[in-house]
């Protein structure tokens, strides 16, 4: 080749390394910079034009870390704020847990809103809670015969109507329950408080009953109502009891109830006495004489003392009888027939076990 023809492949070369030289690498670039737009939003969203995955020495791509929220506190007077001055602690032991270390069930002789009012607390929570309730004539307006429940727990309608073998169907439930309290700090207190908290109507409500039973003693950790709408509510006014008498809870407890909060993280806390609705305007009647009660053929337990065909030992012949009633020294109770008091929550033929 000529002196010419060296010159002009010389210049050649050039005028082809010119063009890569100035289209840079990345080595020398920096992500994001003016002169490597595409590279700014790979370097942002953490993935690149090439590879969303592994390089192939086996190094992740490069990511930025997620923005973090903002913390936002809790408004006051909301259960999330509630919930957050709870103490945490594990479970005590059940040992010594009896109802009768609350007192008489549903008894008058409380401090708390409806004590002292000359009616028992299991009515009073009937009167707070049922529509279209009817009282029985000459008790002051205290007995509840019938009424409907628009039951929290299933969404359902239940009726009410007092009776040996219809009463339970609403049953009044412990929203923080009595066994949960005693494992929770409860034990370590007066019996006139562990009175109080038992008939507290901001812990009470009325209830489907088999629903209610199907509970038993459990916290949110285990057991939330199956209506999920109720679910903010339910587990506010657990928030709100704890809070109110000091318990504490577990570490799953709490954390199950943050979750649900999280849904609705401005529900309030219940007020006392604890109303779902406003109060109904109740009736004065006496009710409607009950159908003859069928024949109950296998049992031999007399009656003549005044025992509830059905069960050993005896329980006594009356309108309406739950587990609370029941002394801890006749416990469990064994269902020998129909079960009428519906003590009996599993079919094991065993009723107030727990």
């Amino acid at each position: 080749m000529g002196r010419h023809g060296a010159a002009l492949a010389v210049l050649a070369a050039l005028l082809l390394v010119g063009p890569v030289a100035a289209c840079g690498s990345p080595a020398d670039t920096e992500p994001g910079s003016p002169a490597n737009p595409g590279n700014a939003s790979a370097a942002q969203s953490g993935t690149g034009s090439q590879s969303s995955g592994p390089s192939r020495t086996g190094a992740a791509s490069p990511a930025t870390p997620p923005r973090k929220e903002v913390g936002r506190d809790p408004a006051a007077g909301s259960a999330e704020a509630a919930l957050a001055r709870v103490p945490v602690k594990g479970r005590a032991p059940k040992t010594g847990y009896d109802r009768e270390e609350y007192g008489t069930s549903w008894t008058d002789d409380n401090n708390v809103p409806f004590g002292h009012n000359g009616c028992d607390t299991r009515n009073d929570v009937l009167r707070r809670d049922l529509y279209h309730l009817l009282v029985k004539e000459g008790t002051f307006g205290c007995v509840a015969l019938s009424g409907d429940l628009k039951d929290p727990y299933t969404a359902t309608s239940v009726d009410f109507d007092r009776g040996t073998s219809t009463s339970t169907e609403v049953q009044i439930d412990h929203v923080v329950a009595l066994g949960d309290s005693w494992q929770s700090g409860a034990q370590q207190w007066s019996q006139e408080k562990r009175q109080d908290f038992a008939n507290d109507p901001l812990n009470l409500l009325a209830v489907d009953g088999p629903t209610n039973a199907s509970k038993s003693a459990s916290n949110a950790a285990s057991w939330l109502p199956p209506n999920r709408s109720f679910w903010c509510t339910y587990v506010a006014r657990q928030t709100a009891v704890k809070a109110k008498y000091g318990l504490w809870m577990t570490a799953s407890e709490k954390a199950a109830i943050d979750r649900v909060l999280q849904r609705c993280p401005d529900q309030r806390l219940p007020t006392e006495p604890g109303r779902l609705h406003p109060p109904s305007r109740p009736s004065v009647g006496t009710a409607s004489p009950p159908p003859p009660a069928p024949a109950r053929p296998g049992n031999n337990q007399q009656t003549g003392k005044g025992c509830e065909p059905g069960y050993r030992p005896c329980l006594p012949v009356v309108e309406d009888l739950n587990c609370g009633d029941v002394n801890s020294s006749q416990k469990p109770v064994h269902v020998t027939g129909t079960d009428p008091y519906r003590l009996d929550a599993d079919g094991d033929r065993l009723g107030c076990t727990s």
